[in-house]
Parts: C-alpha cells; structure tokens; sequence
C-alpha cells in the first residue's frame, strides 16, 4: 500500500472536508439526533446527554483527521455512517452516576466508540461485506489495504485516547476488551455439536465480540466518575449483561428484521454461515435437517433461507432466544440496585428495556 494516494484534487476536497466540523457540541448533538434509533434518542433527551454526546462526536471527527488524504476520507466516513453511540452513552451515563465532569468521561467515550469503529472496518473486511446500516463499507468503497489500515488506525486512535483519560485503569479494561474481542472473533460455534456445547461456544463468543465492550465502557465511565470497586464491579456486570442482550437480539432481528430498516437484508447471518442463537434453539428443537443444511452452501440458495428463517420461528428458536435476552436484561437491571434512584441510573434502566424491544 506504499504511495496510496487520492487525486490531489479530490484529496484536498476531502480534507477540507474533514476540517469543516461544526465547533458547537449542541450544533453536532442536532445532526446526531436523527441517526440514533428513536427509542435511544428519547432516552439520552431525558438523561439531558445529547450536548455531551456531540461534543464526543466532535472529538471523533477531530481525531480521525490525518495528513493522509485517504485516512481522513476513511476516517469521516465511518464517524459520519450511522451508529446509536451508545458505547459512548453508557460510560457517560455511568460517570453521572458519580462525580461528573464532561472533560473525565470524553476521552474514555470516545475510546469505547473507536474501538467499536475499528472492529467494525475489519469484521467487515473478514466478512466481505459491502453494507453496514445500509451504507456502502470502507473495503468496498476503497480496498482491503485502506480498510485493514484504516482499522489499524483507529486502534491506535483508541489507545491515545484512553491514554489521555484520568485513570490508568482505564486502559487496562479497553486493552483487555479488545484482547477478549479478538478471542472471540476466531472462537468456532457449530450446530453439529451436543446443545450445550453449541450453547456454551455461542455464548462465549458473544459475550467476547460484544459483551466485552460494553462492559469496559461501563467501568471506564464509573471510574471517571469517581466510583468505588464495587461500583464499578456493578456497573461493568450491567454493561457485560446488557451486550449480551444487546447481540442475541440483534441476532433475533436477523430472522424478523425488515431489511429497510436494518440496513440489510433477512437472513444475512444465515447467508454468511454465521450460527447465532436462535438457530442453536431450533436445531435442538427439531429434527429437521434442512436446519443443519443451510450452513453447507456458500452462499445458501435465497428459497433455502427462507424456508429456514420460518422454521426457526416456527419450532420456537427465535422466542427462545429472546426469552435469554429478556434473561440478562433482568440480570443488568438488578446490578444497578446499589445506587440510589437518579436521572443516570433510569436511564441505564430504560436502554436495557430498549435493548430487549428494539427493532433497530
């Protein structure tokens, strides 16, 4: 990749561009707004962290600028692709439930959103996937070697980031998230395995690609609100639960989803050979192959995916699934129960219901 550049032109639009960010964090909170589901945004209104939300948006279009033309087109486009920030909202939430200043949580926010960024630039080189949340990806806007760097990238923003935060264990939660996210993301689940076991692998790898995260995003922000152990022992079993529910549903959606509003189309884990939970319920449910058979093409027949996706639903897998997710939702809601009633804390009670009824 050596001498990648843009035309000089087109680099030098680009760049400006990037430069063009609004100074105001209440200006940004506004083009934020639309792009968080509309549960979410409701919540972070009545939590009044919206303004602090665009000022750690500010921070990311600030940060993801570089002298590389190509980086900052990169860089501009994954920030400004969509996404709920709710890494970013957990950590500022769970810092008001402390001693908050803005200035303690905005650099471990902003962290806990790049290191999602990140992940999300090389699954979906791994995965070859063209869209994310209906826009087109940074591999296939550009190439592999743009997005394998540009993800690199972004690590390394997220290391300087939790560098600048206000305690060092901080860095300690983020560095070991992403040790648990790369773990995860090469730890094998396969339905041809005893029940348990293909439950047991499932789980793993959710709670190391997604839970993980969630929960460093919770300590980092109950650190940078002064919180004590056991605060921050609660409020990172809140995040770990939370994730949990958070994938098993997004799971879930792939089987029920609508494709305008999820940006992709039904079927898509299945498509990929992906075995998420409420195909492990099925499968354990019924005895029909056409279940187990879907995994053997590359991709499968459109007709076979949806034979399957109504099977799944049919023999119980999809309501099985989310009676697990309604499972840890009850689990992060009752690691709140040590503090006391707030803005902060409602908050965290109303995103875990989001999470479990979202359609988005």
């Amino acid at each position: 990749m050596a001498g990648y550049q843009l035309p000089f032109n087109q680099s030098e639009t680009l760049i400006s561009q990037v430069h063009t960010v609004p100074t105001s964090s209440h200006r940004i909170a506004g083009d934020l707004a639309p792009q968080i589901a509309g549960g979410l945004a409701g919540i972070f209104h009545r939590a009044d962290i919206l303004a602090d939300l665009g000022a750690i948006e500010q921070r990311l279009l600030e940060c993801t600028h570089s002298r590389v033309a190509v980086i900052s087109a990169a860089g501009a486009h994954t920030v400004r692709s969509g996404g709920k920030r709710l890494r970013a909202a957990l950590a500022i939430l769970a810092a008001r439930l402390g001693q908050y200043q803005l200035e303690r949580v905005i650099h471990p926010a902003a962290a806990a959103e790049l290191i999602h960024a990140a992940s999300l630039v090389h699954d979906d080189l791994v995965d070859r996937a063209n869209r994310r949340r209906g826009q087109i990806t940074v591999h296939a806007r550009w190439d592999n070697d743009v997005a394998l760097m540009v993800g690199d990238y972004f690590f390394a923003l997220a290391a300087a980031e939790m560098a600048r935060g206000p305690d060092p264990r901080i860095i300690t939660f983020y560095a070991e998230a992403v040790q648990t996210i790369c773990e995860g993301e090469l730890s094998p689940v396969t339905v041809a395995e005893p029940f348990d076991r293909a439950l047991r692998q499932y789980l793993y790898k959710t709670g190391a690609k997604t839970a993980a995260l969630f929960e460093a995003s919770c300590k980092a922000g109950m650190v940078a609100g002064g919180g004590n152990d056991e605060q921050i022992a609660a409020l990172g079993r809140y995040g770990y639960d939370l994730g949990m529910a958070f994938q098993i549903i997004d799971d879930v959606l792939d089987f029920i989803g609508d494709e305008r509003t999820l940006g992709k189309p039904a079927g898509n884990d299945l498509r990929q050979g992906t075995i998420t939970l409420p195909l492990i319920y099925a499968t354990a449910a019924s005895s029909s192959q056409r279940l187990r058979d879907v995994l053997n093409y590359s991709p499968p027949p459109d007709a076979l995916v949806a034979d399957v996706i109504q099977e799944v639903i049919e023999v119980g897998g999809v309501a099985a699934a989310q009676a697990e997710a309604a499972r840890y939702i009850e689990q992060a809601i009752a690691h709140l129960n040590i503090f006391p009633p707030g803005p902060a804390r409602q908050a965290l009670i109303e995103i875990a219901h989001f999470v479990l009824e979202r359609s988005v």
